[in-house]
């Protein structure tokens, strides 16, 4: 569902691109959700001593926003703005590569034929102009999915010992949930007021390729439990906190802008396809980075 409503929105007038990219579930919704489930973890540690009970809450929780956000979606149709962007275009728009249908001529038939035309737009052209973006996207995605969470989770603080709530309890909520969320909502918020560099630039592929640079961070932070790499470069607790922070925020503010970018650099009738194909990009990231992260902590 959620990659239906990418495609659908995406359809609708350029400044829905960039809606689309602010509030979707899988970008500023993703990160506004992981927030606030941060928060209610935070919560729930502090004040719940039962876990049945919590867990029947969370799930609760979720069922009524997950309804609530499906009766939104079937009131789509009632409002105009969306009645307009819904109604079918003819004659149908024409791909790129397409011939037109047909053309009036005085020596054609008294009655015109209906168009044949092909329904599903063109996969090639669009892979074509957003494989830059796509590869944005994807290799993103594919080092957050290495380090959050199975990286980041597994940091300890190093006054464990302590008996501190702060080092026990709350540390790892804080640190690898809380803050790499709300820092990648706000990454997703500046793209609000700031867009740069733009699709075309070489700039935006060099700056993605520099977060390679945070796992062996997080790797080299006090990662628990450790065989093969026994040494910890970064002995203190500011350090996850630093590099959570530089990861949440590098991931929203770029990867938001790799999505937003990608339905305006194609036609309009192949706006819908784009924004499905980028959300698809989204999830190959996603799943490539999880299964990487698998084959990283075990060389750790």
């Amino acid at each position: 569902m959620t990659v239906y409503v990418i495609g659908y929105v995406c359809v609708h007038a350029p400044v829905c691109s960039h809606v689309w990219c602010h509030s979707c579930l899988g970008v500023r919704g993703g990160a506004m959700g992981g927030t606030i489930s941060a928060v209610a973890s935070l919560v729930d540690l502090a004040l719940s001593s039962d876990v049945t009970d919590s867990t029947l809450a969370f799930f609760l929780t979720a069922d009524v926003f997950l309804a609530l956000c499906i009766g939104l979606y079937l009131l789509l149709p009632r409002l105009e703005y969306a009645r307009y962007y819904m109604r079918p275009v003819w004659p149908p728009p024409l791909f790129p590569g397409e011939e037109q249908p047909f053309q009036d001529s005085p020596n054609g038939p008294l009655v015109a034929a209906r168009p044949s035309f092909s329904p599903t737009p063109p996969l090639r052209p669009i892979l074509k102009k957003t494989a830059g973006l796509g590869f944005c996207v994807i290799y993103l995605l594919f080092i957050t999915g290495i380090i959050f969470p199975a990286i980041s989770t597994n940091i300890e603080s190093l006054d464990k010992g302590s008996g501190s709530p702060w080092t026990t309890t709350f540390f790892v909520p804080l640190t690898a949930f809380l803050l790499f969320n709300f820092a990648d909502l706000c990454g997703r918020q500046i793209t609000a007021w700031i867009q740069v560099p733009g699709p075309r630039s070489k700039v935006l592929p060099g700056l993605v390729l520099l977060r390679t640079g945070l796992v062996p961070l997080f790797v080299f932070c006090n990662y628990q439990p450790r065989v093969h790499l026994q040494m910890v470069v970064f002995p203190s607790d500011i350090y996850p906190v630093l590099f959570s922070s530089l990861l949440g925020l590098s991931n929203g503010y770029l990867s938001t802008l790799a999505l937003i970018y990608g339905p305006k650099i194609v036609s309009r009738e192949l706006a819908e396809a784009t924004g499905v194909v980028m959300s698809f990009y989204m999830y190959l990231g996603l799943v490539l980075g999880s299964a990487c992260s698998a084959l990283l902590v075990h060389l750790i």
